[in-house]
């Protein structure tokens, strides 16, 4: 098993807001910030991918099933053969994986290609996983294929810190907590 090394909190960035065109398996717009308090797993992917309809997609559904609390976010995020995957497909595809966590469609970016939030978020491709703390901080990015159980105990970790008496959780910004004090 490879380990994943989450970012440190205090080292980690503010995850950027994400810009899509529509949502499906979600009413009304989803926004990050309305997801705060929360961990999320956000699964880019795209469903031409082979690795993203073999791996990476069952491994967010493996998610959802097992982390109940974590909201498990899905972007669509095409960069390539963009006449067949429009927004009328990727619905089919919802339907017939039996994919039930939102799925936001990945705006089109100013560069040719690369949708806006894939480039926000300096995605390298597809699948993509990246997760994020409940104060809305990246604490992980994986293009690829991680390991289930390494993502399965970084998740469980971010879960555990979301769940930690405030007390015991460090200061985000600097200052002190019981435990100590940031810089």
């Amino acid at each position: 098993m490879s380990r994943l090394n989450l970012i440190p909190a205090q080292e980690a960035p503010l995850a950027p807001e994400w810009v899509t065109t529509e949502w499906m398996n979600h009413k009304g717009t989803l926004r990050l910030a309305d997801l705060r308090g929360r961990v999320v797993a956000l699964h880019a992917f795209q469903m031409l991918c082979p690795g993203c309809v073999s791996h990476g997609i069952p491994q967010a559904q493996r998610i959802a099933t097992t982390f109940p609390d974590v909201a498990v976010i899905g972007l669509h995020t095409v960069f390539e053969h963009h006449a067949a995957m429009t927004p009328v497909s990727l619905a089919a595809f919802l339907h017939e994986y039996r994919i039930g966590f939102p799925v936001g469609v990945d705006a089109p970016g100013p560069m040719a290609g690369v949708p806006t939030t894939m480039a926000s978020y300096q995605m390298r491709g597809t699948p993509t996983l990246v997760l994020i703390d409940h104060r809305g901080r990246v604490r992980l990015h994986a293009f690829g294929r991680p390991d289930d159980m390494a993502v399965g105990a970084a998740v469980a970790t971010l879960v555990e810190a979301a769940h930690a008496p405030a007390a015991a959780q460090p200061a985000a910004e600097g200052g002190c907590s019981p435990d100590g004090c940031l810089a």
